[in-house]
């Protein structure tokens, strides 16, 4: 058995990891119970293509048997059958079990394939690895269960404890003289980080790791019937191609990354290692299609959706940071309940439409406003609704009509639709879809709020504001939307909040709006999504929150991957650890995170489970960052204002030798922390990622 290098804390059971895994144990069972008649296995210091904790050995569940139970049942019942792998082809396609010192000198050309195959994907080397005497490719498990080389199975695990499930992707004789079998592991979702929340997952839904490790043979106990489901479609779709097969898959599933990605390309054999890590400055990325079509079509814009937006800053920091990429990625819709940050959003970027409304009645109104769009015919599905009013309807008001005909009473005709929304904006604690209506003959001081149930005489001015809404994108429906940003409010699993729910985070108020942003995101539907939040979010509670976001991503089937990254790694005067979690549709490529180009002054450390998402250099060796920046690099240019000063702007000082201020003299104003935030979402975010992904 191989040492894992770099155990995944991701995964939530470091903790818990014995001192030795059951497979271990078990194959010292074995060999102190033959140590006189069988030699002892040889292990040789060998890259390894993969060396990531898989789930038996990272649990320590295996139960050892008897070792005279184990002995009879290995020589009687579990063994390999047929000829062996020809010595040349094994060698081949097995170069590192071949390595040893008593073993025949496998070629220099295999060698070379091999660790080019390793520089390739990327994967870190073991210390050892068991070496063979001859491979296999068929094997009788206790004298009934016939496994082939790449077929699916159980495997032995804990009493009570489900068994585990994996892909056998070699069979070998040991140079110890027993029988091995190599597992790729498959995960289910209560074993990946979900972990608790994996009540958002198919149980018939499970995912393939890159984690690849060897176990005695007879740890195998019954064959599987796995099938390989395209990712974009429902869950009773693939329930249907899965027949009356055990479990489907359709993404991949990097432990010590929490990534959750496209799986190789059919002509690739499934687990090679494709763009698993969550950072990197490469464009290799196997399992996804193209983002976008040709390069004449790359201009075209991107629209975004920025949810708890604030003054803007997020947004504003990923346009900018988009454009240096020459990506041309614009804010069309924002929404906050805050007024104030809304008109000083709207004041900067007149191009956006800025909602001042609640995430929940912003969703409510999304679904009323594609109704609105079916029943004029815009969009297809739905039924056609009307908001005329029926015959008898009418009837009786022409009648009540002919009662009042001449009196002096006054008549309100609808002059012009002006907006739209979903609420209560006439506090009358009546909450349904309301029309911002301009009265004929009257002024915009005498604009109210009315009711849609309330208008219908006016389909024809209601149908025009839809049909111009509908032309101008007032509002997105489903598939109009490219990116989606925000981060949910904080409170609710913030530090400073003494009274957080640990026991049912969901149920505190506070943390609604993860729920809501999520909602939002399975509406529309997005090519992409971006969450950020405080660190918190993967600490309080067991990280239940962050884990419950990621479980909603999967279930939409949307890839995804967890990044904990510093600002002061990317050039900023504080330290500030956040949270920042891509989600992409499978036709894209999922975004990684670009590597720091900053020392930075440590402040406190990463949650001991998701520690392996910190994006970092893996190696420092040859690295040169830049020196890490304090609050005075930032301000020193910043001229004097005394409390009388008259002047509404102030030039900066001549003489500066400022290395941020230079970036943000660019931009308009001269607001220091929106230019600070600016600065930070456009460099960690788009000025490498995508530039990666898109280009």
């Amino acid at each position: 058995m191989t040492k894992s290098k770099r155990k995944s804390t991701a995964s939530g059971k470091n903790s818990d990891l014995p001192s030795s895994s059951a497979p271990e144990k078990r194959m010292k069972a074995v060999k102190e119970e033959k140590e006189e008649v069988s030699p002892k296995a040889a292990v040789v210091e060998a890259p390894a293509v993969n060396d990531r904790e898989s789930p038996a050995r990272s649990s320590g569940r295996k139960t050892e048997r008897k070792k005279a139970e184990v002995v009879v049942k290995e020589e009687e019942e579990t063994r390999f059958i047929g000829d062996p792998v020809p010595d040349a082809e094994a060698r081949q396609r097995w170069p590192h079990r071949y390595l040893g010192k008593n073993l025949q000198v496998i070629s220099l050309v295999f060698v070379l394939k091999y660790f080019l195959f390793l520089l390739t994907t990327r994967t870190e080397p073991p210390k050892e690895f068991m070496q063979a005497r001859r491979h296999f490719t068929e094997a009788l498990i206790d004298g009934r269960v016939l496994f082939k080389l790449g077929d699916d199975g159980y495997v032995q695990a804990g009493e009570g404890e489900d068994s585990y499930i994996c892909r056998v992707v070699e069979m070998f004789e040991g140079s110890d003289g027993e029988s091995y079998f190599s597992a790729q592991w498959f995960y289910r979702a209560k074993d990946t980080v979900i972990q608790a929340c994996s009540n958002l997952i198919d149980d018939k839904r499970i995912f393939l790791s890159e984690i690849k490790d060897d176990n005695p043979l007879d740890c195998l106990i019954e064959k599987l019937k796995i099938v390989r489901v395209p990712l974009d479609v429902d869950v009773a779709t693939k329930r249907a191609m899965l027949s009356d097969g055990d479990y489907y898959y359709d993404m991949s599933y990097s432990v010590p990354f929490s990534t959750y990605q496209n799986l190789p390309l059919d002509n690739e054999a499934d687990g090679d290692e494709s763009d698993s890590t969550i950072s990197s400055d490469s464009d290799s990325n196997v399992a996804a299609t193209k983002v976008s079509g040709p390069k004449e079509e790359k201009a075209s814009p991107m629209r975004m959706l920025d949810l708890y937006s604030g003054c803007g800053a997020m947004s504003t920091g990923l346009c900018l940071g988009a454009n240096m990429a020459h990506v041309n990625l614009i804010t069309r819709w924002a929404v906050d309940f805050n007024k104030y940050a809304c008109e000083s959003l709207k004041l900067n970027h007149p191009e956006t439409e800025v909602r001042n409304e609640s995430a929940e009645d912003f969703l409510l109104l999304l679904k009323e406003w594609e109704k609105l769009c079916q029943s004029f015919s815009l969009v297809g599905g739905g039924d056609p609704i009307s908001i005329e009013k029926d015959e008898a309807e009418n009837e009786e008001e022409d009648d009540e009509d002919d009662d009042v005909d001449g009196l002096d009473e006054e008549i309100f005709e609808v002059e012009k639709v002006l907006s739209i929304c979903y609420g209560d904006p006439k506090e009358i604690k009546k909450r349904g879809l309301y029309l911002k209506i301009r009265w004929k003959n009257y002024g915009p001081e005498e604009d109210t709020w009315e009711p849609i149930d309330g208008l219908g005489d006016c389909q024809d001015k209601i149908k025009q504001f839809v049909v111009e809404g509908f032309n101008s994108k007032i509002l997105p429906l489903p598939g109009d939307v490219d990116v989606i940003c925000g981060g949910p409010p904080c409170q609710g699993i913030s530090g400073f909040n003494r009274f957080r729910n640990k026991e049912s985070p969901l149920d505190d108020e506070k943390n609604k709006q993860l729920v809501v942003y999520m909602n939002i995101v399975e509406y529309l539907k997005p090519r992409f999504a971006l969450m950020e939040n405080v660190v918190d979010i993967v600490k309080f509670a067991k990280g239940f929150l962050g884990r419950y976001a990621l479980g909603r991503l999967v279930s939409m089937n949307y890839q995804t991957r967890i990044g904990l990254m510093t600002a002061g790694s990317y050039g900023l005067p504080q330290f500030r650890m956040r949270m920042f979690m891509w989600a992409a549709r499978p036709n894209e490529k999922l975004p990684q995170y670009p590597l720091p180009t900053h020392n930075v002054v440590k402040r406190g450390g990463s949650p001991v489970e998701f520690e392996s998402n910190t994006v970092v250099h893996d190696d420092m060796n040859g690295v040169q960052l830049e020196k890490e920046l304090y609050l005075g690099d930032a301000i020193t240019d910043l001229p004097p204002v005394s409390n009388d000063e008259e002047r509404d702007e102030i030039p900066y000082k001549e003489s500066t030798q400022d290395r941020i201020s230079e970036v943000y003299k660019t931009q308009k104003g001269s607001n220091y922390m929106l230019h600070a935030t600016i600065l930070l979402r456009s460099k960690l975010l788009f000025s490498l990622a995508w530039q990666n992904n898109l280009n």
